[in-house]
């Protein structure tokens, strides 16, 4: 059975088609593209018309690819994650989306966020441990997830209102690290109970973040996944691009395409959450939200925001 689910972040949207055989996902295309959907929002509260020309572009490209299989465009799951919560114009842009190309946008709470992430993920056969904490970093939020291997059951989530566009967007005002630190108290409690030596971290922040540390000028999703590295070298990878602007991880890394301007916000969110969680080791995985939504094929009515 050819499935087909696509994921509107704050920063990027993913689609994942896929083959699934008894709860086993073959994956047959897996397209990323960033379209900063959650660009301004906290000064507009509403998404701009170039953010939503970028992202309607990319989606009607993604039902192209989506015909190709025989998809009906209505039965892809389509999730809309923080920006989509936030933002005052997202349902009518969203009725748009379903006029003209044929999706069915659902937005979503951060609690599906968390069910489908922990779904995904845990289609990776490599991990072992009976407790692990997940960490998703998108553009305007991170979720913190602790989940029992086994039993897929979660202890504990939340999700913070902060990602690497929204810590950007604070960066270009010099407010991001005092708005930064007030997250982190705010937070304080509920991170102090995730406290883990290492860390699954999905989503494209830290997959991109994966891929510079590898050195590559394209993204090789093969060699990402899986990848096991250390917060001492995230801190030095750090350390070593504090002065690089937007132009020059484009230039050393091609890859990163428009993250290239939020990248060195993610870099920074991602360092300090790893500290407060005392963090000594990190894994990356590609799986994530679109392949739980695709496995599940469906989003309960209680998830829907």
């Amino acid at each position: 059975m050819i499935k087909a689910s696509i994921d509107i972040g704050s920063n990027s949207i993913l689609l994942l088609i896929g083959e699934l055989t008894n709860g086993h996902l073959l994956v047959k295309e897996n397209e990323s593209n960033v379209t900063g959907l959650g660009r301004e929002l906290d000064n507009n509260k509403k998404f701009i018309l170039e953010a939503m020309d970028d992202s309607y572009n990319v989606l009607a490209e993604y039902a192209k690819i989506c015909k190709k299989y025989d998809i009906k465009l209505s039965e892809v799951i389509v999730t809309a994650t923080e920006a989509s919560r936030v933002a005052g114009n997202a349902k009518e842009f969203f009725k748009k989306i379903e006029e003209k190309i044929g999706f069915k946008v659902s937005i979503i709470t951060s609690k599906a966020e968390a069910y489908y992430s922990t779904v995904g993920i845990l289609l990776d056969k490599n991990i072992t441990e009976e407790v692990i904490t997940i960490m998703d970093i998108g553009g305007a939020s991170t979720e913190l997830i602790q989940v029992e291997v086994a039993s897929k059951k979660i202890s504990h989530s939340f999700s913070m209102p902060i990602g690497a566009v929204r810590m950007n967007n604070w960066k270009e005002k010099g407010i991001s690290e005092v708005k930064l630190a007030e997250v982190l108290k705010e937070y304080s409690d509920d991170l102090l109970k995730l406290k883990a030596d290492k860390v699954y971290c999905v989503a494209g922040t830290m997959t991109s973040i994966a891929n510079m540390y590898l050195k590559n000028k394209s993204f090789k999703e093969d060699e990402v996944h899986g990848l096991n590295f250390k917060t001492y070298e995230l801190v030095d990878l750090s350390k070593k691009y504090e002065a690089f602007s937007p132009e020059d991880f484009l230039t050393a890394f091609p890859f990163l395409g428009k993250r290239s301007q939020t990248i060195s916000s993610g870099i920074v969110l991602a360092k300090r959450i790893f500290e407060v969680l005392d963090t000594q080791s990190i894994y990356i995985s590609t799986f994530g939200l679109r392949y739980g939504t695709a496995i599940e094929d469906k989003i309960a009515p209680h998830f829907l925001a």
